[in-house]
């Protein structure tokens, strides 16, 4: 059975342009898919912990030696990990706030972000294992920021490519709900144009 994990991560709940599309995208991909199944990770309604001593001490202690906090902490971050080794294909939604992802999703990115399980080093350099995974980003934005002078500003797209890639994730898409603040007819346009481009991307897969 192929499994499609759903990471949305807007405080902005069912107003959200990224939650919205990016859930879009993966009913499309499921549908695709005869027996696919959707895994949800809502990140704004249950938010991760963020990294504390407790973890940054505990993933490096033997699970028999843990105290009970450590236990608690690097279980959290070992289900997030467990869920995304599970995935065949990822979809990844996050407003652009103040230039880069939300905050909650960054805490998501800390607990998938472990040595010896998501990536290793060795003789020739780190190696990513998150490996042979679809990875979908969806990246909402009131201003644009593909192109022209405010690009450089985005600094959410490269993060999310340099992180996932290092983790072994390199077939990325990104799919942009940009100019949202522009306007009613620049908002129903963006919204139009991604969602019309995630039916190409589930045409594809």
């Amino acid at each position: 059975m192929s499994s499609i994990l759903l990471v949305t991560s807007s405080p902005r709940g069912a107003a959200s342009h990224s939650t919205r599309v990016a859930t879009e995208l993966a009913q499309k991909l499921k549908a695709k898919t005869p027996g696919a199944k959707i895994v949800t990770r809502d990140l704004a309604k249950n938010p991760l912990p963020h990294i504390d001593a407790d973890y940054t001490s505990g993933i490096y202690t033997p699970a028999e030696s843990r105290s009970a906090q450590q236990q608690s902490v690097v279980g959290v971050s070992d289900a997030i990990v467990d869920e995304l080794f599970a995935a065949d294909a990822v979809v990844i939604a996050t407003g652009l706030i103040n230039f880069n992802i939300s905050s909650t999703l960054k805490s998501w990115i800390d607990h998938i972000a472990r040595a010896g399980k998501t990536f290793s080093y060795g003789a020739d350099g780190p190696k990513g294992l998150v490996t042979g995974k679809k990875v979908y980003l969806v990246i909402a934005s009131g201003g644009v920021y593909s192109s022209g002078p405010a690009a450089p500003f985005d600094h959410a797209t490269p993060y999310l490519k340099t992180t996932l890639g290092f983790l072994g994730m390199t077939d990325v898409e990104v799919v942009r709900i940009e100019g949202v603040a522009m306007g009613p007819e620049a908002e129903e346009k963006a919204i139009s144009s991604a969602l019309d481009y995630t039916s190409d991307l589930a045409l594809a897969a």
